[in-house]
């Protein structure tokens, strides 16, 4: 097995882009708005402080992606990053392409001393999600997300 994890470039900006309309749909039966997914993944790579893209390439095939945002904690005094946007493609699920691309995170957070760890949110209803977070020892317990989005 050949796995890659590299950071995402702005040629993988389409393929970001299918991965993040598939998740929406296949999670959430969302349709999301093209254009605007797409200047939202542009918006990441012109400003780097939004957020990074990694992406895991299969034997050369792009096989998924994750992205990694930022929060400030007053707490720690450091930086948490929050792991966001994940796709597997589904041709390649259960080959550990996210364990790869969590590892991947995880060993940037170890390589840095105002980083504290990571978080993630998941969909309630998506428990092969969850079952993969908990099989990877991520801690689910703790905290309960509340949002509230303008329509």
């Amino acid at each position: 097995m050949k796995l890659l994890i590299r950071d995402a470039a702005k040629e993988d900006l389409e393929s970001i882009a299918r991965f993040q309309e598939n998740m929406a749909w296949e999670t959430e039966k969302l349709k999301l708005d093209a254009k605007k997914i797409r200047a939202g993944i542009a918006a990441v790579f012109e400003d780097a402080s939004k957020g990074r893209y990694f992406i895991a390439e299969f034997e050369g095939v792009l096989a998924g992606s994750l992205l990694i945002t930022y929060e400030w904690s007053d707490w720690r005094n450091s930086w948490v990053y929050w792991i966001q946007s994940v796709y597997v493609a589904s041709t390649f699920r259960r080959k550990g392409i996210y364990r790869a691309l969590y590892q991947h995170a995880q060993d940037l957070v170890n390589q840095k001393d105002d980083v504290a760890g990571i978080r993630l949110y998941v969909e309630r209803t998506n428990k092969a999600a969850q079952q993969t977070y908990t099989n990877l020892r991520m801690d689910g317990q703790h905290y309960q997300l509340f949002e509230w989005m303008k329509s």
